[in-house]
């Protein structure tokens, strides 16, 4: 956007811009931490903790391992299939430390989802907790991954603790299928050969691919965006450069819920904080709420990432309430929009706002995002962060002023290079070195962005367009609505109509009440004409609302 308002916004402590060759990749960034960091604690998962030093030593050998042990080549891809446990980053960073290329997998996936990704992305080797093996079992004779490296939950644990975690995981809850993966590594013993080996890293180039992160699959067949060592790096020095001024390592624990195999949490939680030294508490089931609330009362919680229904479901939780809120410094949201009722009740409990921020796997994935200054909740997502720029095209590509709405392109050194095996999708997500994000927003006088919602997402009546973010916020005003999701419908008159999809906390919530209620706080034309009452919402990995399965399933009824 011509003038980048958004700069004048920025106070003295936020840079304009950042110099994303101070490191020359991700294993640069580090070295430099390890060694600046050594014995201050670096991880902690299941009451276990890792100083930087040791994460330095584990990661060291589990490069060894792949370079030494499996002689996979700079560039070769490695399938990391791991909730949120320390062998997660561990197995990250020795892959990117040998010049590898990382491609996080869900490890929810349905075996035709896994075997199409590991298709695609040609990995020659995958790490995958046992819970998960059976899925790999099932497809891996028709995919091109040669070694398979199997761990256990109490792996990266001392041997007591390991114990009693492996046998509860194991036997207790009885989380862990039939198996056979002939040939399959074990974790602990591929560390072990690693240890044995002296490990020289390789040179890599700042244009080297360090992930293959694959989207969500939202418009299609998943895709793979090719996140090199320059665009990581970029996009976590433009992350710490707005967290450094209010957060350092001694003000308390970074609360890591989301899984680190989502680029939200992989560059904000995981990758900034290494750079930034501080102390980062992987979660490893955050939808088990109880379990969850209880870890962190044993916390000094000072950051903490989530989306919406995240914050939502804390929020709902009667033993949230007695978290010790003292130490809370940023609450930072992200994935999507959170919605005015959730931010107002975050901050009546903690006494803390909620920064909202936006961003896209291709972008690696920050945009923009509030900074944590302590300002109210704005509903917008924030100034773009340094180095970047935005701007607000029509739908004739012509770049729209200050107070447009239109759609958000991006420019910066955080943007992928392209999609894995794509060139004409890739061609087609660019335009004049923008990066279209396929959302509708606006940035106004001050900077600040707002997302009116996702462009396959609006609903139009008569020709008047309606965002469902607008609607889902309105409906959740209601006391007796948990949350909420708006689609359009196919009507004869108008061509579509509100159809939303709503949660009521008694179950007694009529649909008359709600459409009376959203008279009160909406346009005629954006008032849902049908309601329809469920459980829940369909939600993706991160606790984001599927609208899309929700449209599916009222094409499916009829």
């Amino acid at each position: 956007m011509i003038g980048r308002p958004w700069l004048a916004s920025y106070p003295p402590s936020v840079p304009a811009e950042i110099d994303p060759s101070r490191y020359a990749s991700v294993a640069d960034l580090l070295r430099a931490s390890f060694a600046r960091y050594g014995e201050a604690p670096a991880l902690s998962n299941l009451g276990t903790t890792l100083r930087f030093a040791d994460v330095d030593r584990e990661s060291r050998a589990f490069a060894s391992y792949l370079a030494d042990g499996l002689k996979l080549a700079k560039g070769d891809r490695v399938a990391v299939m791991l909730p949120n446990l320390l062998q997660s980053p561990i197995v990250i960073f020795g892959i990117l430390r040998t010049g590898l290329v990382v491609v996080n997998v869900n490890p929810l996936y349905t075996p035709h989802e896994l075997e199409h990704q590991l298709k695609d992305c040609g990995a020659r080797a995958l790490v995958v907790l046992e819970n998960f093996a059976h899925t790999v079992a099932a497809v891996l004779g028709r995919t091109p991954v040669e070694t398979v490296l199997v761990t256990r939950v109490g792996d990266a644990l001392p041997a007591l603790k390991r114990g009693i975690v492996n046998f509860v995981t194991t036997h207790v809850k009885r989380l862990v299928p039939p198996w056979d993966i002939p040939g399959a590594v074990d974790y602990r013993t591929a560390l072990a050969l690693g240890r044995r080996t002296a490990f020289a890293e390789p040179r890599i180039e700042p244009s080297d691919l360090a992930f293959l992160q694959y989207t969500g699959g939202t418009t299609g067949v998943a895709k793979g965006a090719m996140l090199t060592h320059r665009n990581i790096v970029a996009n976590m020095l433009q992350a710490s450069a707005i967290i450094r001024p209010y957060f350092n390592a001694r003000d308390g624990d970074a609360v890591t819920a989301l899984p680190l195999y989502h680029i939200f949490a992989l560059t904000v939680n995981l990758l900034c904080f290494i750079e930034l030294g501080a102390h980062n508490v992987l979660i490893t089931n955050p939808r088990d709420v109880r379990g969850f609330v209880a870890e962190l009362r044993k916390l000094r919680p000072a950051f903490i990432t989530g989306v919406n229904t995240l914050f939502n479901s804390l929020l709902h939780h009667p033993g949230f309430a007695r978290v010790d809120f003292r130490w809370l410094k940023i609450s930072l949201a992200g994935g999507m929009a959170v919605q005015a009722d959730v931010a107002a009740r975050w901050h009546k409990l903690t006494g803390k706002h909620i920064s909202q921020g936006y961003g896209l796997t291709e972008a690696s994935p920050i945009v923009s995002a509030n900074l944590p200054d302590g300002r109210a909740f704005n509903g917008s997502v924030g100034l773009p962060l340094p180095s970047t720029d935005i701007a607000i095209l029509d739908e004739g590509d012509r770049e729209l002023g200050v107070g447009a709405t239109g759609e958000i392109c991006v420019r910066g050194p955080q943007v992928m290079a392209g999609y894995w095996n794509r060139p004409d999708e890739t061609a087609a997500v660019f335009v004049r070195q923008w990066l279209r994000t396929g959302d509708i927003g606006r940035v106004d006088a001050a900077g600040l962005l707002f997302i009116e919602d996702r462009k396959k997402d609006m609903i139009v009546v008569s020709g008047f367009k309606v965002y469902p973010n607008e609607v889902e916020d309105a409906v959740t005003l209601h006391p007796d609505v948990v949350e909420a999701a708006a689609i359009g419908i196919p009507s004869e008159q108008s061509g579509e109509i509100v159809k939303v999809f709503v949660v009521s906390k008694s179950g007694k919530l009529t649909a008359d009440e709600v459409i009376a209620h959203c008279r009160k706080e909406l346009t005629a034309y954006k008032v849902p004409h049908v309601v329809e009452f469920v459980k829940e919402l369909p939600k993706s990995n991160v606790g984001k609302v599927l609208r899309r399965e929700l449209k599916e399933r009222v094409q499916l009824a009829g």
